[in-house]
């Protein structure tokens, strides 16, 4: 059986990582292109291709999925199943109904609740107690496909967004790989979701993560804030130094860290740079 697995960050390079280990194994790895990052803006692979090129797998990594050269490479290739996890583009309706056993799809919420690309960060914001893991078989709406298979979980009061990717990716990899036989043999029959229910997340932008210190967030906010945006945006704000303005990242655990510092407890920010702390003001009152 010829599989294709599309995929970028974290999350997905778990699935893949457990996939390659299985009786699944892809033969081709769809992911997104490398990207400039970092102070010096050097090119990036994603986590899905620093897996890929470690198992030998065969890699395309195309800017847009219309592209008609993408488009060719792919239905040369004839796969069977495509197993999409966290890819971050649109499948057109062509590419889409392709492979005869569809796309399956991971995605890290108990759908149809927290459709879209922030699931993980919007429950953890919202407060919620449990988040879950849906496989869904993949149509041409987001998240919007009949369900294969759920599991759920609860959040601990410490668990952070990077913690639950880890979490979530190793148990949406084993329940992939559990119903994947049952899906093939055709005995597994798909539950189709109920819209009403339907809620969605957003796209995280870096923004997301600032705190205004003139207006704060309640205690409750500002560490949902943190468990959610960690490692990425990160919550931060802006302190003045000397004239010049120096970004402060609030961490997991009670640690603060100055640009350029390394992580300390808030008792050792407030003790080493005690005018620094006073412009916190209300964050810590």
């Amino acid at each position: 059986m010829k599989i294709v697995f599309f995929g970028t960050n974290r999350l997905a390079q778990i699935v893949l990582e457990e996939l390659i280990k299985s009786n699944y194994k892809p033969q081709l790895i769809i992911t997104a292109p490398d990207k400039k990052a970092g102070r010096g803006q050097r090119r990036q692979m994603s986590p899905v291709k620093q897996t890929a090129l470690k198992n030998n797998l065969e890699i395309l990594q195309p800017e847009s999925l219309s592209n008609e050269i993408f488009k060719f490479q792919v239905s040369s290739f004839k796969f069977d199943i495509a197993i999409l996890v966290a890819y971050g583009q649109i499948i057109p309706k062509e590419i889409l109904i392709a492979p005869k056993y569809g796309f399956i799809n991971v995605h890290p919420s108990l759908l149809p609740k927290y459709r879209g690309p922030s699931p993980i960060q919007t429950a953890i914001l919202a407060g919620e107690q449990k988040a879950g893991i849906s496989i869904i078989l993949l149509d041409e709406k987001i998240d919007h496909g009949p369900i294969l298979a759920q599991k759920k979980i609860t959040i601990a009061t410490n668990d952070t967004h990077a913690s639950l990717i880890e979490y979530l990716g190793k148990i949406g990899a084993r329940l992939l790989i559990q119903i994947l036989p049952e899906y093939l043999a055709g005995s597994l029959k798909p539950k189709t979701q109920n819209d009403s229910q339907a809620t969605f997340s957003k796209h995280i932008k870096k923004s997301d993560g600032y705190i205004d210190l003139n207006n704060p967030p309640d205690p409750q906010t500002f560490d949902r804030m943190i468990r959610a945006f960690y490692l990425w945006p990160g919550t931060w704000c802006r302190l003045m130094v000397n004239g010049k303005w120096l970004i402060v990242k609030f961490l997991p655990g009670n640690l603060i860290q100055p640009e350029g510092k390394q992580p300390m407890l808030l008792s050792e920010f407030t003790n080493g740079y005690p005018n620094l702390f006073k412009q916190l003001g209300k964050l810590f009152t």
